[in-house]
């Protein structure tokens, strides 16, 4: 689940049936081609090119096609779309666009082999009854990205882990003592310091005002947690970028040390950086009792487009079978840095053949999984949502522009989250 935060792909070619004729797949020796609509950026793109490749190698009758284009654009829809954030919201809005995943598996026969949706994932891609409405292919949570060889330099052990915030402190303040201009960034400063951080220590990020419920993210935790980060911004301990691409370009460029980023971004790091990168859990504060609870999970979403044939629909049935088959759930985590979709998937982290490969994987997990999840600590509809998380952002720029003290910034967010689109 942006995820969210690549750019957008689109696949499919959509070949219309001519009047009086068969449908294309029918016709001897013609090929009808599906596309596919993602959000996913150059590494996991390239992921899903190799996952396409396999799943058309040999075929004759459908296959798969990328393309890159706004899903609303074009003639139609395309057959399949992968969308995260504003993206998937403008897809959600208005009359239903999609047919939904169990659906479509059910009346294909398949069976759909996937685990059942935990509370802490974002809930776009469920229903009331707890079933998928599309596959959350593209997702993660926020996990602390090292710098092993810095670490070492500064007289540090990377391997020993940084449990609470003022662990963490303590080795920012060793790499700055040793010279290193960025201990500490965040690519997501919102996402991590104030909705992945309430999860964590089991504080709610609303409350119910009348019928429904309205942000309250402006807690003790929340504001303890910003005026800590004030302090180590100031402190030249953290240094925010703004986009969260350009955060994570200075860690792999070797510039900082640390970063708080997506468990997906492993892919990337290892694979572009060249750096020693080692990925632990997310700190917390020891000084509240029962932590840590659970951090949360979203991304990109797999959805099935409304309006195609039968036969396509089937085509896109197997093709979400093979997406979920064992070696594909490694080749994807491995490939593309995101989540486990089913248990088979789940299994392969653990296992000591794969342990480097999926090191981002087992700590999400373990994050993911720390304890149940609560009312408290679950995913937020409201906070959750792009815009939002923009506002958050602002709001934090005050806060290391000194303009703002962290309760000031949090209670204005608050405010101007109670109304969209603000």
């Amino acid at each position: 689940m942006k995820l969210v935060r690549g750019a957008g792909v689109l696949l499919a070619i959509i070949v219309p049936a001519v009047a009086g004729a068969q449908p294309l797949a029918q016709r001897a020796g013609q090929v009808t081609e599906l596309e596919l609509v993602h959000g996913l950026d150059a590494v996991a793109g390239e992921a899903l090119q190799n996952l396409v490749d396999r799943y058309n190698e040999g075929r004759s009758d459908y296959r798969i096609v990328l393309s890159r284009r706004d899903w609303d654009s074009g003639d139609g829809l395309p057959h399949m779309l992968i969308l995260g954030g504003e993206q998937e919201d403008r897809f959600l809005a208005g009359a239903a666009r999609y047919r939904p995943l169990h659906q479509l598996m059910r009346e294909a026969g398949i069976g759909l082999q996937t685990m059942r949706p935990p509370v802490m994932m974002s809930r776009k891609p469920v229903d009331a009854q707890g079933r998928l409405l599309a596959l959350p292919v593209g997702y993660s949570t926020p996990v602390l990205y090292v710098n092993r060889d810095a670490f070492r330099r500064a007289g540090l052990n990377p391997d020993v882990p940084l449990n609470s915030w003022n662990d963490l402190q303590h080795a920012l303040g060793q790499l700055f003592d040793a010279g290193h201009g960025c201990p500490y960034t965040v690519a997501e400063p919102g996402r991590v310091m104030v909705e992945n951080l309430s999860a964590w220590h089991n504080v709610p990020v609303t409350a119910r005002r009348g019928r429904s419920d309205a942000p309250s993210f402006n807690g003790m935790v929340q504001i303890k947690h910003v005026a800590m980060m004030a302090s180590w911004y100031r402190a030249r301990y953290l240094h925010i970028f703004g986009p969260a691409a350009e955060a994570e370009r200075r860690f792999a460029s070797g510039d900082c040390a640390v970063i708080a980023a997506s468990s997906s971004s492993w892919a990337a790091f290892r694979r572009q950086s060249g750096l020693d990168v080692g990925v632990l859990r997310l700190p917390f504060h020891d000084d509240f009792v029962s932590v840590p609870q659970n951090t949360l999970a979203d991304g990109a979403a797999l959805w099935v487009a409304a309006g195609k044939r039968p036969a396509e629909y089937r085509a896109m049935a197997r093709f979400v079978a093979f997406w979920l088959q064992p070696e594909n759930q490694v080749a994807w985590q491995r490939e593309a840095g995101f989540l486990p979709l089913n248990r088979a998937g789940l299994l392969a982290h653990q296992g000591e053949l794969l342990a480097d490969d999926l090191e981002n994987v087992r700590v999400a997990v373990e994050q993911l999984s720390s304890r149940p999840a609560t009312a408290d600590s679950g995913a937020s509809a409201i906070v959750g949502r792009d815009w939002v998380r923009r506002v958050l952002d602002e709001e934090l720029s005050a806060v290391w522009a000194d303009i703002k003290p962290a309760k000031e910034a949090l209670d204005t967010a608050v405010m101007r989250s109670a109304t969209p689109l603000q």
